[in-house]
């Protein structure tokens, strides 16, 4: 063979190897990602009540999402417990981080400690925070009983529903997220610490002038996947209201459920997935826009 055709034979049969490598990873994603994507899309096109045979509409069902108020409620409620959470549970992991982060006996067992309620389960979490919420035996309000204060009904009441279960969420994935913090915060360099205290800057400037810059690509995928999961929140409110007290707690991944699972309107819930991920999409470009222009102007 020439040595043009021996390169030839040996990049087809990198290529071939390589392939064969990355096929069960490949199989997985497009079985378990994009079929499901596109299966979910052509759903969304047909008016299918799971025992009668699908009928194709078109964007038929996209219209009526778009005219129904109770989308428009589930898509407000949606907003306003990412509004809650997601801040919250970024403030809060950092915080831990910065705690943790200190060479100080017993942090080994606080790091694992503060890891725990994100390895437990959705379900068992919102059986035990129901009865934490309990008006008459939850513990939150037997504390309070004993200074003298008469406790609301956490779940029951359409005012304190909704921050109850986001900070169940907080609570679950504060400790999850403040390892990514943590891991930002052990790679900045030490001797920006050391020129700073030079310079006679404070903690707290040091902190705000050095190491949150530093950590602004942390920052970028704590919020990413705070505002995805936050998004897709169900299992944690599933148990712990049902969409209620009325449907104060109706998130949108709710509402999906509902419409697939109780009125067996499939090509509807669909529709309804369809939008969903069109908005995390969205709000996902617009965070990676807007830490892009900081980083551009930072190198300015």
């Amino acid at each position: 063979m020439s040595r043009p055709r021996r390169e030839r034979a040996s990049g087809w049969g990198n290529t071939a190897f390589g392939m064969a490598l990355i096929a069960p990873s490949l199989i997985g994603v497009v079985a378990f990602l994009l079929a499901p994507v596109v299966l979910v899309l052509g759903l969304s096109l047909f008016d299918w009540r799971l025992l009668a045979r699908p009928e194709f509409i078109g964007l038929a069902n996209y219209q009526d999402a778009f005219g129904d108020p109770t989308v428009g409620h589930s898509l407000l409620v949606t907003v306003l417990y990412v509004v809650i959470s997601v801040p919250g549970t970024t403030v809060l992991s950092l915080l831990f981080a910065l705690l943790v982060n200190r060479q100080l006996p017993g942090m080994h067992l606080a790091r694992a400690l503060l890891i725990i309620p994100w390895m437990a389960t959705p379900v068992a979490l919102g059986l035990v925070w129901s009865w934490i919420f309990d008006p008459a035996r939850g513990s939150i309000n037997v504390a309070l009983d004993l200074i003298g204060i008469d406790g609301p009904a956490w779940l029951s009441d359409p005012r304190l529903a909704l921050p109850s279960v986001a900070a169940v969420h907080i609570w679950q994935f504060a400790g999850y997220n403040m390892l990514f913090f943590l891991a930002g915060l052990q790679n900045v360099p030490l001797s920006l610490r050391e020129a700073s205290a030079l310079d006679g800057a404070s903690s707290v400037r040091h902190f705000f002038s050095i190491t949150l810059p530093l950590l602004r690509p942390t920052m970028l995928f704590v919020l990413i996947t705070n505002v995805i999961g936050s998004f897709q929140a169900f299992d944690t409110i599933f148990v712990m209201t049902e969409g209620g007290p009325g449907n104060s707690t109706e998130v949108i991944t709710y509402l999906i459920y509902h419409k697939a699972f109780r009125s067996f309107d499939f090509g509807y819930a669909a529709t309804l997935s369809v939008i969903l991920f069109v908005i995390i999409l969205l709000v996902t470009l617009v965070q990676f826009s807007y830490f892009e222009r900081r980083a551009n102007y930072e190198m300015h």
